[in-house]
């Protein structure tokens, strides 16, 4: 669990502020979730012999006994949200954005507390929406700078009536090569043998390249949605890789599946994930309900950012500089009266006094575009010099009421840039 610090927080509220942007120019809301929620709630939506149940969640018992859980993903909470508001009785666009806890070793790109943006949309069944969630995702990259360095994988796993018939094929043929499998897909043989797929064991991966393949057993419904779902990427030309072994680490997925993965940020390549869970509604007690989403991991993507070379700083604009106790007192309600007018435009005023020099000093550190000076002549003139500090201007001490226009100038002259 680590701290996000003052020089990484702009690279996060660009993200947050795209993510925003994006999702609400496709209709999307937002929702808050409760951090902890009941163990059960996990359980039952997650899967009990997924390694997240079994291994990684933070989970106590509150004082009334019931068992707790710190969220491990956002997904549970939200489609039970769904089911205890009745949001579901029309088509439902929903956002949510926070912390998630998993406990696992802690390694580059994967903490015990982690962020997650998670995108759910319900009521709709057709490819259609499939289509929006990956287009979304794209729109998202691009305004980040990070679409070419991102790859979808995709993959259809069809229904629970067609994976159980491609579990007991699966399993089959498992079984006979069972001591060439790692000691985790073993064990997965009885429990989840979908997840062996997703196995990175070098032996594993060569038994199952001689295994049945998922798409033999496809109903054709199945296959003709999917068929269309890549034809609508294809018309937006969404670049993609068809992955017959990405299964996704979570049971509660159907049809589509999908992943965007990097070659930038070694093991820990996926950067986003998800797919459909038409049933998941109805297992909560709700109707059944048609469901598409996908959740972004947001340390990832800011590695990712960092790997790229893609800075985000948002230096002040204005830097105030005063002589002494009275010029600080004069300038007090002048710069109230601007930051009312002015929300877009960032002032920082120097406290702490300090001579001129020491005061330019810190100015020029802030990185800030002008220093604003309030001096004893400038107070006593009813005036106020401008001094820039990045761009090759000229000093100039204009008349206090003038001070608005120049603002109103150099915000135009910012937005246009």
């Amino acid at each position: 669990m680590v701290d996000i610090l003052p020089e990484e927080t702009p690279l996060w509220q660009s993200m947050e502020t795209a993510a925003l942007e994006v999702l609400s120019s496709y209709g999307y809301s937002e929702m808050r979730l409760p951090i902890i929620e009941s163990t059960d709630l996990f359980a039952r939506s997650i899967g009990e012999v997924t390694d997240i149940v079994e291994k990684e969640m933070y989970t106590f018992a509150d004082r009334n006994d019931d068992s707790m859980t710190l969220r491990p993903e956002g997904t549970a909470g939200c489609v039970r949200a769904v089911v205890q508001h009745n949001l579901a009785v029309t088509p439902q666009r929903l956002w949510y954005m926070g912390p998630m806890f998993r406990y696992e070793r802690p390694q580059k790109g994967r903490q015990r507390q982690f962020h997650q943006l998670g995108v759910e949309a319900f009521g709709v069944a057709t490819p259609d929406q499939d289509a929006e969630l990956i287009a979304i995702c794209r729109q998202l990259w691009r305004r980040l700078g990070v679409d070419d360095a991102l790859q979808l994988e995709i993959n259809n796993i069809g229904s629970a009536d067609d994976r159980a018939r491609y579990r007991d094929a699966l399993v089959a043929y498992l079984s006979q090569h069972r001591n060439q499998l790692d000691a985790d897909s073993q064990r997965r043989l009885e429990s989840n043998p979908l997840r062996i797929l997703d196995s990175k064991s070098p032996d594993t991966q060569a038994v199952l390249d001689g295994a049945p393949g998922l798409q033999d057993y496809l109903d054709d419904t199945t296959q003709s949605e999917f068929q269309v779902l890549l034809g609508y990427l294809d018309a937006l030309g969404v670049r993609y890789v068809l992955n017959p072994r990405l299964v996704r680490g979570l049971d509660y997925y159907n049809k589509t599946v999908f992943e965007w993965t990097t070659e930038h940020l070694g093991a820990q390549s996926t950067v986003c994930g998800g797919g459909r869970y038409d049933s998941l509604v109805e297992t909560f007690g709700g109707k059944a309900t048609p469901a598409a989403g996908f959740a972004v991991g947001l340390e990832r993507l800011t590695l990712l950012m960092q790997a790229l070379d893609i800075t985000v700083s948002t230096p002040a604009d204005l830097y105030v500089i005063t002589a002494d106790e009275n010029a600080y007192q004069h300038s007090l309600p002048r710069l109230d009266a601007l930051r009312r007018q002015f929300p877009d435009i960032d002032i920082v005023q120097h406290l702490g006094g300090g001579s001129f020099k020491s005061q330019f000093k810190r100015a020029d550190k802030s990185g800030a575009a002008w220093a604003l000076v309030y001096g004893e002549a400038e107070v006593a003139a009813g005036q106020v010099t401008l001094k820039p500090l990045r761009a090759e201007a000229e000093q100039q001490t204009i008349p206090d009421a003038e001070l608005e226009a120049f603002l109103a100038g150099y915000l135009a002259t910012a937005q246009s840039a």
